[in-house]
């Protein structure tokens, strides 16, 4: 008897509905990163943060490789792979850690819905895919609601933290659409491992430098177990779960995914750290969920390579 072949259309679905699911394995993951960022800055410094985190992830990728015996990366990675570095390793903790100082964890998780449209944008430039007009609508519109909804939080104006957040935002989206594509060819998992192992020459001579005799003075559990939430899961695990999703289902459509992060965050906020839930981030919270939605049905074309 002969087996006939899967169509390739079904074969395209099924690989876009398997990235959506893990996009949102990955989007669950981080949405609980600003919380915790949140709970742990508030005792110790950013830039340890941002530097331990980076390091501790790097640990646990070491780890990882060694037990799967992974072989290194082709020459052609090593561009695509320090971008994720700079953009998800660096550059977002960093910036990210500096705006909680300043803000709440809730104030900062709106903003954070911009990331999907920035995620796309940079994709787009780099002639990655190219999205509909009809998908570029519903993103923008998804995007402008949660500016809206920011400046409404701020009392009308935008402030220090918010730009060093937009800063975090544009990192990330870097870092995201360079390690979904890379997530093709390489692996999820050993796409941000190896982003993790490269950041290391960086990253632990500054650490050494930032740690002093203060450091842990008066440092409580709770500042530990959000440092020891965002080494594990939204450094490591979560992008295992993320790169593979967008290498599936395409950066622009599982990108939008996200929209969702914002206010699972915001729940995130409320129990971790008693930040207020009000009735109108809920209506708002379906009101993005409706135009994810909307945009999970427009077309992106994905270009070859």
């Amino acid at each position: 008897m002969t087996t006939l072949a899967r169509p390739v259309s079904t074969t395209a679905s099924q690989d876009e509905t398997r990235g959506m699911l893990l996009g949102l394995v990955g989007v669950a993951m981080f949405s609980l990163t600003l919380p915790f960022t949140r709970m742990t800055v508030a005792e110790l410094d950013p830039l340890f943060v941002a530097l331990g985190r980076a390091l501790g992830a790097a640990l646990l990728a070491a780890a990882w490789m060694a037990w799967r015996r992974t072989p290194l990366p082709p020459r052609t990675a090593l561009v695509p792979l320090a971008l994720v570095m700079l953009g998800v390793v660096v550059g977002f903790p960093l910036l990210s850690s500096m705006a909680l100082r300043h803000v709440p964890a809730s104030h900062g998780a709106v903003l954070a819905g911009l990331l999907p449209l920035m995620t796309t944008l940079y994709a787009a430039l780099r002639g990655e895919e190219r999205p509909s007009a009809a998908f570029w609508l519903m993103a923008v519109l998804g995007a402008a609601l949660v500016l809206a909804f920011a400046l409404f939080q701020g009392g009308g104006a935008l402030h220090a933290a918010d730009f060093l957040m937009f800063g975090a935002l544009a990192a990330g989206a870097i870092g995201y659409a360079e390690g979904g594509k890379l997530a093709r060819t390489l692996g999820g998992p050993e796409t941000i491992c190896w982003a993790l192992l490269l950041s290391v020459p960086l990253v632990a001579p500054l650490l050494a430098w930032r740690v002093g005799a203060d450091t842990f003075t008066g440092v409580g559990a709770a500042a530990w177990l959000g440092l020891g939430y965002v080494t594990v899961f939204s450094m490591f695990i979560g992008f295992f779960f993320w790169y593979r999703g967008l290498a599936l289902g395409g950066i622009a459509r599982v990108g939008q995914v996200q929209l969702l992060q914002p206010f699972l965050s915001l729940v995130g906020a409320a129990v971790l750290l008693g930040e207020a839930l009000t009735m109108h981030n809920v209506l708002f919270a379906l009101a993005v969920i409706g135009v994810v939605f909307a945009g999970r049905r427009l077309q992106v074309r994905r270009l070859p390579g």
